[in-house]
């Protein structure tokens, strides 16, 4: 059995997972111009990834005991591309720390499984990163 300090940290993502699906696919449908043309697909793409990194960690929460939470983090859209991305390397960069926690904790507690999932999920978020930053040096 997972200890509820695992099972906090998997609702916590959770609730970050959700805050920046919608975060991501209100930016993609509210951000309009030329710069945002290349940018809105990857924040469609990166909103779905991050709904699905969601459901896999509700999935394991609830096979670990717990309850999975419904209520994002806080959600920002932001007035201008910048400052949309500069929000969105921020929250990425939240999640690959608290995803490190999530695998060392884990680890920690003999769970592979939800090690390994945090070591997928969190090669994405890493990618993610890399997409928001290089979105940025063209702004």
């Amino acid at each position: 059995m997972a200890s509820k300090q695992l099972l906090d940290m998997l609702n916590t993502g959770i609730a970050r997972e959700i805050q920046v699906s919608i975060q991501y696919m209100w930016q993609h449908v509210l951000w309009s111009g030329v710069k945002a043309f290349a940018v809105q697909s990857e924040l469609k793409s990166i909103a779905v990834a991050e709904m699905k990194h969601a459901e896999a960690i509700a999935e394991r929460l609830f096979y670990l005991g717990g309850t999975p939470t419904t209520k994002p983090d806080p959600i920002f859209v932001g007035a201008n591309l910048k400052e949309m991305l500069l929000q969105d390397k921020k929250d990425e960069e939240g999640a690959i720390a608290l995803y490190k926690q999530i695998i060392e904790a884990a680890r920690k507690e003999g769970d592979i499984t939800t090690k390994h999932l945090f070591e997928e999920i969190l090669e994405d978020e890493e990618g993610h990163h890399d997409t928001f930053t290089s979105l940025l040096e063209e702004v």
